[in-house]
Protein backbone atom coordinates (compact mmCIF):
# COMPACT_ATOMS: atom_id res chain seq x y z
CA UNK A 1 0.00 0.00 0.00
CA UNK A 2 0.87 3.71 -0.85
CA UNK A 3 3.59 2.02 -3.14
CA UNK A 4 5.22 4.20 -5.88
CA UNK A 5 7.07 2.03 -7.91
CA UNK A 6 7.18 3.56 -11.51
CA UNK A 7 6.72 7.06 -10.34
CA UNK A 8 9.21 9.82 -10.44
CA UNK A 9 8.89 12.62 -8.10
CA UNK A 10 10.58 15.66 -8.05
CA UNK A 11 10.84 17.31 -4.28
CA UNK A 12 12.29 20.70 -4.28
CA UNK A 13 14.66 22.25 -2.06
CA UNK A 14 15.23 18.73 -0.60
CA UNK A 15 19.20 19.02 -0.78
CA UNK A 16 18.63 18.64 3.33
CA UNK A 17 16.69 19.27 6.19
CA UNK A 18 12.65 18.40 5.46
CA UNK A 19 12.93 18.04 2.22
CA UNK A 20 15.44 15.51 2.00
CA UNK A 21 13.15 13.25 4.19
CA UNK A 22 10.39 13.66 2.39
CA UNK A 23 12.76 12.31 -0.80
CA UNK A 24 13.89 9.68 1.24
CA UNK A 25 10.61 8.04 1.68
CA UNK A 26 9.03 8.17 -1.55
CA UNK A 27 12.11 6.53 -2.61
CA UNK A 28 11.94 3.92 -0.18
CA UNK A 29 8.11 3.39 -1.61
CA UNK A 30 9.50 2.69 -4.58
CA UNK A 31 9.71 6.27 -6.73
CA UNK A 32 12.68 7.63 -8.61
CA UNK A 33 13.17 11.05 -7.13
CA UNK A 34 14.64 13.81 -8.17
CA UNK A 35 16.38 16.56 -5.28
CA UNK A 36 16.13 19.33 -6.10
CA UNK A 37 18.50 22.56 -4.55
CA UNK A 38 19.41 25.80 -5.39
CA UNK A 39 23.01 24.96 -4.19
CA UNK A 40 24.26 21.84 -7.05
CA UNK A 41 26.47 20.47 -4.21
CA UNK A 42 24.05 19.87 -1.75
CA UNK A 43 21.55 18.48 -4.44
CA UNK A 44 23.98 15.91 -5.52
CA UNK A 45 24.88 15.15 -1.60
CA UNK A 46 21.34 14.74 -1.09
CA UNK A 47 20.92 12.12 -3.96
CA UNK A 48 24.19 10.16 -3.57
CA UNK A 49 22.86 9.29 0.27
CA UNK A 50 19.85 8.19 -1.40
CA UNK A 51 21.75 6.31 -4.15
CA UNK A 52 23.72 4.45 -1.49
CA UNK A 53 20.67 2.72 0.30
CA UNK A 54 20.20 1.41 -3.01
CA UNK A 55 17.27 3.80 -3.98
CA UNK A 56 16.96 5.66 -7.39
CA UNK A 57 18.01 9.34 -6.70
CA UNK A 58 19.02 12.16 -9.35
CA UNK A 59 20.04 15.79 -8.28
CA UNK A 60 18.83 18.72 -10.50
CA UNK A 61 20.23 22.41 -9.41
CA UNK A 62 17.48 25.74 -10.00
CA UNK A 63 16.08 28.59 -7.99
CA UNK A 64 12.46 27.88 -7.51
CA UNK A 65 12.08 31.74 -7.47
CA UNK A 66 13.43 31.40 -11.48
CA UNK A 67 10.60 30.92 -13.97
CA UNK A 68 13.26 30.04 -16.54
CA UNK A 69 15.56 28.16 -14.24
CA UNK A 70 11.91 26.06 -13.21
CA UNK A 71 11.00 25.46 -16.52
CA UNK A 72 14.18 24.91 -17.92
CA UNK A 73 15.15 21.86 -15.18
CA UNK A 74 11.14 20.73 -15.91
CA UNK A 75 12.18 20.20 -19.64
CA UNK A 76 15.16 18.18 -19.00
CA UNK A 77 13.48 15.81 -16.33
CA UNK A 78 10.73 15.32 -18.84
CA UNK A 79 13.34 14.48 -21.65
CA UNK A 80 15.62 12.02 -18.86
CA UNK A 81 12.15 10.09 -17.35
CA UNK A 82 9.49 10.92 -19.16
CA UNK A 83 7.33 11.89 -16.32
CA UNK A 84 7.14 13.78 -13.57
CA UNK A 85 4.45 12.00 -11.73
CA UNK A 86 4.47 14.03 -8.41
CA UNK A 87 5.72 17.54 -7.46
CA UNK A 88 6.53 18.33 -3.70
CA UNK A 89 7.22 22.22 -3.16
CA UNK A 90 9.05 21.81 -0.44
CA UNK A 91 11.19 25.15 -1.06
CA UNK A 92 10.71 27.90 1.05
CA UNK A 93 11.88 30.70 3.12
CA UNK A 94 11.39 29.06 7.02
CA UNK A 95 9.52 31.27 9.43
CA UNK A 96 12.84 31.80 11.22
CA UNK A 97 14.40 32.37 7.64
CA UNK A 98 14.83 36.43 8.47
CA UNK A 99 14.12 35.36 12.35
CA UNK A 100 11.32 36.85 14.11
CA UNK A 101 10.18 40.49 12.58
CA UNK A 102 6.92 42.22 14.20
CA UNK A 103 4.89 43.40 11.05
CA UNK A 104 5.39 46.71 11.80
CA UNK A 105 9.09 46.48 11.45
CA UNK A 106 9.04 44.10 8.55
CA UNK A 107 10.00 45.58 5.45
CA UNK A 108 8.28 45.24 2.34
CA UNK A 109 11.26 43.37 0.63
CA UNK A 110 11.01 40.63 3.33
CA UNK A 111 7.32 40.46 1.96
CA UNK A 112 8.40 40.13 -1.68
CA UNK A 113 11.25 37.38 -0.84
CA UNK A 114 8.57 35.32 1.25
CA UNK A 115 5.92 35.25 -1.81
CA UNK A 116 8.31 34.81 -4.45
CA UNK A 117 9.52 31.03 -3.13
CA UNK A 118 6.47 29.97 -0.74
CA UNK A 119 3.85 31.48 -3.22
CA UNK A 120 4.96 31.98 -7.05
CA UNK A 121 7.48 29.55 -7.10
CA UNK A 122 4.92 26.85 -6.42
CA UNK A 123 2.50 29.04 -8.75
CA UNK A 124 5.90 29.02 -11.68
CA UNK A 125 6.42 24.99 -11.02
CA UNK A 126 2.84 23.84 -11.42
CA UNK A 127 2.84 25.77 -14.57
CA UNK A 128 5.95 23.92 -16.00
CA UNK A 129 4.90 20.32 -14.85
CA UNK A 130 0.87 20.20 -14.89
CA UNK A 131 0.60 19.70 -18.78
CA UNK A 132 2.84 16.58 -18.69
CA UNK A 133 0.67 15.27 -16.15
CA UNK A 134 -2.44 16.45 -17.58
CA UNK A 135 -1.44 14.59 -20.81
CA UNK A 136 -0.65 11.03 -19.36
CA UNK A 137 -3.86 11.97 -16.92
CA UNK A 138 -2.24 11.17 -13.34
CA UNK A 139 -0.20 13.44 -11.26
CA UNK A 140 0.21 14.58 -7.37
CA UNK A 141 0.75 18.05 -6.52
CA UNK A 142 2.06 18.26 -2.88
CA UNK A 143 2.76 21.68 -1.06
CA UNK A 144 4.43 21.87 1.94
CA UNK A 145 2.80 24.47 4.16
CA UNK A 146 2.59 26.07 7.73
CA UNK A 147 -0.12 25.80 10.80
CA UNK A 148 0.94 30.09 10.31
CA UNK A 149 -1.29 29.69 7.54
CA UNK A 150 -4.00 29.05 10.15
CA UNK A 151 -3.58 30.48 13.29
CA UNK A 152 -2.36 34.13 14.73
CA UNK A 153 0.82 32.72 16.46
CA UNK A 154 1.82 36.17 17.86
CA UNK A 155 5.43 35.95 16.82
CA UNK A 156 5.84 37.85 14.38
CA UNK A 157 5.32 36.11 11.35
CA UNK A 158 2.47 37.93 9.52
CA UNK A 159 4.46 38.02 5.56
CA UNK A 160 5.20 34.55 6.38
CA UNK A 161 1.88 33.64 7.36
CA UNK A 162 0.23 36.04 4.35
CA UNK A 163 2.53 33.92 2.06
CA UNK A 164 1.19 30.60 3.15
CA UNK A 165 -2.42 31.16 3.24
CA UNK A 166 -1.51 32.60 -0.12
CA UNK A 167 -0.28 28.75 -1.31
CA UNK A 168 -3.41 27.10 0.44
CA UNK A 169 -5.69 29.35 -1.10
CA UNK A 170 -3.71 28.55 -4.80
CA UNK A 171 -3.99 24.47 -3.91
CA UNK A 172 -7.72 24.50 -3.14
CA UNK A 173 -9.00 26.21 -6.31
CA UNK A 174 -6.25 23.99 -8.16
CA UNK A 175 -7.75 21.05 -7.23
CA UNK A 176 -10.76 22.39 -9.06
CA UNK A 177 -9.04 23.21 -12.44
CA UNK A 178 -6.96 19.48 -12.66
CA UNK A 179 -8.76 16.80 -10.70
CA UNK A 180 -10.82 16.15 -13.67
CA UNK A 181 -7.77 15.16 -15.42
CA UNK A 182 -6.42 13.09 -12.98
CA UNK A 183 -4.15 14.92 -11.05
CA UNK A 184 -4.79 15.65 -7.88
CA UNK A 185 -3.53 19.04 -5.43
CA UNK A 186 -3.32 18.71 -1.91
CA UNK A 187 -0.82 20.74 0.95
CA UNK A 188 0.12 19.78 4.38
CA UNK A 189 -0.03 22.13 7.21
CA UNK A 190 3.14 21.41 9.64
CA UNK A 191 3.39 22.64 12.92
CA UNK A 192 6.56 22.89 15.00
CA UNK A 193 9.51 21.11 13.13
CA UNK A 194 12.43 19.93 15.05
CA UNK A 195 14.25 21.52 12.06
CA UNK A 196 15.93 24.94 14.78
CA UNK A 197 16.64 25.56 18.24
CA UNK A 198 14.22 25.30 20.80
CA UNK A 199 11.71 23.26 18.68
CA UNK A 200 11.36 20.51 21.12
CA UNK A 201 10.95 23.01 24.21
CA UNK A 202 7.97 25.01 22.58
CA UNK A 203 6.23 21.58 21.02
CA UNK A 204 6.18 19.82 24.24
CA UNK A 205 4.03 22.29 25.58
CA UNK A 206 1.94 23.14 22.32
CA UNK A 207 1.73 19.67 21.02
CA UNK A 208 -0.80 17.03 22.66
CA UNK A 209 1.68 14.24 21.38
CA UNK A 210 4.28 16.01 23.14
CA UNK A 211 7.23 16.51 20.76
CA UNK A 212 8.34 18.22 17.15
CA UNK A 213 7.61 16.94 14.01
CA UNK A 214 10.25 15.03 12.01
CA UNK A 215 11.38 14.58 8.42
CA UNK A 216 10.09 11.23 8.82
CA UNK A 217 6.77 12.43 9.51
CA UNK A 218 6.30 14.77 6.93
CA UNK A 219 7.53 12.23 4.71
CA UNK A 220 4.84 9.73 5.53
CA UNK A 221 2.17 12.29 5.01
CA UNK A 222 3.46 13.32 1.76
CA UNK A 223 3.45 9.46 0.65
CA UNK A 224 0.13 8.77 1.57
CA UNK A 225 -0.90 12.14 -0.62
CA UNK A 226 1.26 10.99 -3.56
CA UNK A 227 -0.37 7.41 -3.80
CA UNK A 228 -2.64 5.99 -6.05
CA UNK A 229 -4.26 5.35 -3.18
CA UNK A 230 -5.00 8.89 -2.21
CA UNK A 231 -6.92 9.67 -5.53
CA UNK A 232 -10.21 10.84 -4.07
CA UNK A 233 -8.34 13.13 -1.47
CA UNK A 234 -8.11 16.38 -3.80
CA UNK A 235 -8.12 20.23 -2.66
CA UNK A 236 -7.41 19.58 0.97
CA UNK A 237 -5.01 20.61 3.57
CA UNK A 238 -3.73 17.65 5.63
CA UNK A 239 -2.65 19.07 9.50
CA UNK A 240 0.57 17.19 10.55
CA UNK A 241 1.33 18.89 14.00
CA UNK A 242 1.61 16.68 16.82
CA UNK A 243 -2.42 17.60 17.81
CA UNK A 244 -0.84 21.27 18.28
CA UNK A 245 -4.16 22.62 16.87
CA UNK A 246 -7.31 20.76 15.74
CA UNK A 247 -9.23 23.42 13.93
Amino acid sequence: MFRLDGKVALVSGAGRGMGFGVAQTLARQGATVVINDFFGDRAEAGAQALRDEGLQAFAATADMTDRDAIFAMVQGLLAQHGAIDVFVHNAGIPAQGWGYSPFLESPPSEWDAWLQLNLHGLMHACQAILPSMIERRWGRIVAINSDAARTATGMGLCAYGAAKAAAIGFVRNLSGEVGRHGVTANALSLGTMNNWEGSEQIARKSASVGRAGSPQDVGAAVAYLASPEAEWVNGQVLPVNGGSLVC
